[in-house]
């Protein structure tokens, strides 16, 4: 079974942003040891606990001390962002790191709404025009615009031997189609949604349309997982995982919550593969053919990052 990690770069409790951004190094680094087989770490902006709005200067520095992992972005934002500027980008990216460069394209803001504001001024707007800049930036990437286009005669330079892999990330049905129709491989964040994602999955599949006759359609779902040595310490790691989010004390595990809080936690344990490394490996391969999907994506998130990188070694170590 491939597994891969999807970092956020969270901030833990008393760590500095710098921390969390070599604490990424240090996931990547641990995750190509371990032979997980691709690194993406995601982009947010103007979030006081996750450290990385730009993943692109991320993979620059952790591309350059990993040598076989496959590093990416989960996910450039790009109603953000101009498709011919992200296409020099990651071809620098993928020149630098040849046959390594994931490109994953995401249309959510990242950020609040004064913050996407800042970003991009009508985001509502780019969004809507999403269908067409990704299929800009996919004629960028792979140079095949018509001669009678506009950007036929340029080229986002340097362009690499191997172009970087495009994935679009999604949650839905749309965004399934989205990515089918052009031909990229896809991604369901599982963990952000109760969507159904077989289904989502299949109509991808489905739909396919490769750019080549030899092109397949590829699918990650990507899963929230906490692993610990016993099943006891992984619901543990998710109670304080769950304080941390919503701002109470790590340290008071007796705290009295309200019934949101009741139900807002068995919402979050519903959508997190929790347990001992036998369990949730079980749990997994039951995923991974139940959505058929090529390969599972990991994200963990805890109050501290030894935990952290404790649950990817013991998940890695039981397969």
């Amino acid at each position: 079974m491939k597994l891969s990690i999807l970092d956020q770069s969270p901030i833990t409790p008393g760590k500095t942003a710098q921390q969390a951004l070599k604490e990424s190094l240090k996931l990547a680094q641990v995750g190509e040891s371990l032979g997980y087989t691709r690194y993406w770490i995601a982009e947010h902006h103007s979030m006081d606990g996750l450290a990385c709005p730009a993943p692109e200067v991320m993979l620059g520095y952790i591309g350059g001390q990993t040598n076989t992992i496959r590093i990416g972005s989960g996910a450039v934002l790009l109603p953000h962002y101009s498709p011919y500027r992200v296409a020099e980008t990651y071809n620098m990216l993928a020149t630098l790191f040849p046959d390594r460069l994931d490109l994953g394209i995401g249309r959510a803001p990242g950020a609040s709404a004064e913050a996407t504001i800042a970003l991009s001024g009508n985001f509502l707007e780019k969004v809507h025009h999403l269908p067409e800049s990704l299929k800009t930036l996919i004629k960028f990437i792979h140079h095949d615009f018509s001669q009678e286009e506009m950007f036929s005669k340029i080229k986002p330079t340097p362009v690499p031997e191997t172009a970087p892999k495009l994935w679009v990330l999604g949650t839905s049905e749309k965004s399934a189609k989205l990515a089918a129709e052009n031909g990229t491989a896809y991604a369901f964040g599982q963990f952000m949604t109760d969507n159904d994602g077989k289904a989502i999955i299949q109509t991808y599949r489905k739909n396919f349309k490769g750019r080549t006759p030899n092109e397949k359609p590829g699918a990650i779902l990507a899963v929230s997982v906490l692993c610990a040595e016993t099943t006891n310490v992984a619901e543990k790691l998710a109670w304080q995982s769950y304080l941390r989010k919503i701002q109470l004390p790590k340290e008071d595990n007796k705290v009295a919550y309200d019934e949101h809080h009741k139900d807002e936690f068995a919402a979050m344990k519903k959508r997190t593969v929790i347990g001992n490394p036998e369990e949730v490996v079980k749990s997994l391969r039951s995923m991974k053919e139940n959505y058929e999907a090529d390969e599972i994506m990991i994200i963990t998130i805890t109050d501290s990052f030894e935990s952290r990188i404790r649950s990817y070694e013991l998940i890695a170590k039981e397969i």
